[in-house]
């Protein structure tokens, strides 16, 4: 187990330079003059390029990115003495630090990853990504959360009635909530439900998770705001999770160590919930962790239509204002997310099959 914990961690690490190196490439190779983007078009060439000597862009392309991945690390290698040097250990940009040993005018340290500072507005872009993140991963959660509960309940009844109506109303559901796009069911949902039905429901069409009070006391806690994206961004691996949970079980009721379970005069009840969920929920799993990295990825459309303060509304308006250092920050924030759940759920479905440990 040790072996197949170790060899995920290192594919995890190997996927996440593959990303760093894409979106440093990809995000420098783009048209565009980060110096005129934070002076201005009416700037002078002197300031403008001060402004790129200053971010490195004077520099050779691999020469940045080794700068990039130096600043990125959080084991990284600085001059402390030089403060002209594109490599000085500089305390506003790295903060906190810790010196590991020192060689010469330079030193191995131990800091926070630094993702650079927005074009726009010339803050940190892990502060920027911090403030969003938050609500961002309060909306993940709680619509995998209703994605799981509702998901595995209906697909355990589906499975359990077969071929009744309960089972064909309820895949006629799966497949538009499997069909249908997330911009639409959320524009749909805010309409139906917080403007037609407002008075029965009492929902907002837009809001975040915290109100301010009408009376100036300060802000709240409104978890109403949470109701309707939540339930938008759930829909979609709801409507998966019931159809992977149906047919898994299915399949796993027909073996054969389920039939002598049966013979034995357990209740198919107690059959499907100590014998076969367990191995059915193996490809639920793996779709869960999909699912759950994707609505962190994926909640821009649902966060900007219920204007939910989130990382997505910051990714759209850092795209709108080309400001890359944001936008590649928030990729990479992403992906590292995505990587932990993914190395989680391995090793959650290593200890489900065994057989998993061998590959």
């Amino acid at each position: 187990m040790t072996h197949f914990i170790l060899k995920r961690f290192w594919y995890g690490i190997l996927v996440l330079l593959g990303v760093v190196v894409v979106v440093f490439f990809l995000f420098n190779v783009l048209p565009g003059d980060p110096a005129r983007m934070m002076l201005g078009q009416r700037a002078d060439s002197a300031s403008v390029v001060a402004i790129n000597k200053d971010l490195g862009r004077d520099k050779p392309l691999v020469v940045q990115f080794f700068s990039y991945l130096n600043d990125l690390s959080p084991v990284s290698v600085h001059n402390t003495t030089a403060s002209e040097s594109f490599w000085f250990l500089d305390p506003v940009k790295y903060g906190k630090t810790l010196k590991v040993i020192s060689f010469g005018s330079s030193s191995l340290v131990v800091k926070k990853p630094y993702l650079r500072r927005s074009y726009q507005s010339k803050r940190n872009v892990s502060d920027i990504l911090s403030e969003g993140f938050v609500n961002t991963i309060i909306l993940a959660l709680v619509a995998m959360m209703f994605a799981i509960l509702i998901g595995i309940t209906v697909g355990i009844v589906c499975a359990i009635y077969k071929n009744t109506f309960i089972d064909r109303i309820s895949l006629v559901f799966s497949v538009l909530g499997m069909s249908l796009p997330s911009f639409f069911v959320a524009i749909l949902n805010a309409w139906i439900f917080a403007f037609v039905l407002v008075r029965f429901t009492g929902l907002n069409m837009t809001g975040s998770l915290y109100g301010v009070d009408d009376l100036g006391r300060g802000t709240f806690l409104d978890l109403k705001n949470l109701i309707l994206p939540a339930v938008t961004l759930g829909i979609r691996p709801l409507a998966i999770i019931v159809e992977l949970t149906r047919n898994s079980l299915l399949e796993v009721m027909a073996q054969d160590y389920i039939r002598t379970a049966r013979a034995k005069g357990l209740s198919k009840t107690r059959v499907i919930l100590k014998h076969a969920l367990k191995n059915a929920l193996n490809p639920v799993v793996t779709a869960i962790s999909g699912w759950l990295a994707s609505l962190l990825a994926g909640a821009v459309f649902v966060e900007f239509v219920f204007d939910w303060k989130g990382i997505g509304v910051v990714i759209v308006n850092a795209l709108d204002k080309y400001d890359f250092p944001v936008v590649m920050g928030a990729v990479l924030f992403i992906s590292i997310i995505l990587i932990i759940i993914n190395f989680f759920v391995d090793i959650i479905y290593g200890m489900l099959d065994p057989r998993i440990r061998l590959q």
